[in-house]
């Protein structure tokens, strides 16, 4: 450890880290290097409880299901439900079995049980109703979206919701796990599909053109332009799925970030006037710069989420990478590499501002990225540390169970 390193570097606590956060922030993005550790999930936990207390923040938005996590928000406010049904059911892709995410949803009902309406905390998805089997039916939110609008304006300027179901088909015919690999067991480029998206559009676009007349019942108008936004989305997923080009996992990829910043964006117009909002997500959908994943011979490409968002709001993004270095049982960190050289750091969580540990990395030659021992976590890239408003430095983490973990 050298001496630019410890000046680089302080124990984590969330106030600590909520010092490296630049005044006039709308969105605070707290990422992860990977899924299903809970010293994330923790140090998240964490960070929320202090922006709330001490900075006035009253949402936080979650890399999980839009749609599922309604029911999750209503629970926080106070509406009926069993916790641990709640959790499992309410967060997308095996997160609700995380001992950091029940937690969560457990202090923010505590919370809000004791303050008024307005001050209440929202729990949000920032992600859409996607798996890595797959994408649900843009069915369901189709035809609420329909029904919203059927019930405020004139049956003829709507199309006909015996079309939307009839095109719809089945659930599962969208569903299907196969089509993940295989593009010709898609329906995302059927007449029907295509029908569909175009539907999407015009009723979408009676939405926006309406909203005016929708604006006095707020909470109804939110969940009417989460459906349009969600099964917009997913129609364009799913043709995107039924793609047999060399692009077709690349075109995957900017689809699900770019659903994921449309949501952040509107979620940011809703709170706006009731503070900031904090997102947890994966690093490589929130960092600024453009992702990178190496799939065999190729390199995928595509912007993030957090680059998107940072072309539409500009100062308001902030960005808090975390990365770690041991990992149970026997994954270590080089020592030439970013982790390597945190890892010689005495605490087991430390809070880093970017331009000091760069400086410091230049100082030790230290400039080689990590190489993740399998396909479950990134490491993270020095090259980058100019991207980054804060570090967060895990020293060790138990090995995670379960599909994102590889346990």
């Amino acid at each position: 450890m050298t001496p630019q390193l410890r000046a680089a570097a302080r124990p984590f606590s969330a106030a600590a880290l909520t010092d490296l956060v630049p005044a006039g922030t709308r969105l605070l993005a707290l990422g992860e290097p990977t899924h299903g550790a809970e010293e994330f999930l923790d140090l998240r936990n964490e960070l929320f409880r202090h922006l709330v207390t001490a900075h006035g923040y009253r949402s936080i938005a979650v890399e999980s299901d839009c749609l599922a996590a309604l029911a999750v928000d209503a629970y926080v406010g106070g509406a009926a439900g069993e916790l641990d049904t709640v959790v499992r059911e309410g967060f997308g892709h095996g997160f609700g079995e995380s001992a950091g995410n029940r937690e969560l949803v457990r202090w923010m009902r505590e919370f809000n049980a004791g303050v008024e309406e307005g001050e209440r905390l929202r729990l949000y998805g920032a992600d859409g109703p996607l798996e890595m089997t797959g994408a649900a039916a843009p069915g369901p939110a189709l035809i609420r979206l329909h029904d919203f609008l059927a019930e405020r304006l004139p049956a003829e300027l709507l199309p006909e919701r015996e079309e939307l179901l009839r095109r719809c088909g089945p659930d599962d015919r969208w569903t299907e796990p196969a089509a993940a690999l295989d593009p010709a067991r898609s329906v995302g480029r059927t007449a029907d599909a295509d029908r569909l998206r175009l539907l999407a559009d015009e009723l979408g676009l009676l939405l926006a053109a309406h909203r005016p007349q929708f604006h006095a019942d707020a909470d109804a108008l939110w969940r009417a332009e989460l459906d349009a936004r969600t099964a917009t989305g997913l129609l364009r997923y799913h043709a995107a799925t039924a793609g047999d080009g060399p692009d077709r996992i690349n075109s995957l990829m900017r689809q699900r970030d770019l659903m994921i910043a449309d949501n952040l964006e509107a979620i940011l117009r809703r709170e706006g006037r009731r503070g900031p909002t904090l997102v947890f997500a994966h690093n490589r959908h929130l960092q600024r710069e453009a992702s990178r994943i190496p799939l065999g011979d190729r390199q995928l490409l595509w912007w993030s989420a957090g680059s998107l968002l940072e072309s539409r709001i500009g100062d308001g993004y902030t960005f808090l990478a975390t990365t770690f270095g041991h990992r149970a049982p026997d994954d270590h960190p080089a020592p030439d590499t970013l982790e390597g050289l945190l890892a010689t750091l005495p605490e087991p969580r430390t809070v880093l501002d970017p331009g000091l540990l760069a400086a410091a990395l230049g100082e030790t030659g230290v400039v080689r990225a990590r190489v993740p021992a399998d396909h479950t976590y990134f490491g993270l890239d020095p090259e980058a540390l100019g991207w980054v408003d804060g570090v967060v430095f895990v020293r060790d983490i138990a090995r995670q169970q379960g599909l994102f973990g590889g346990g």
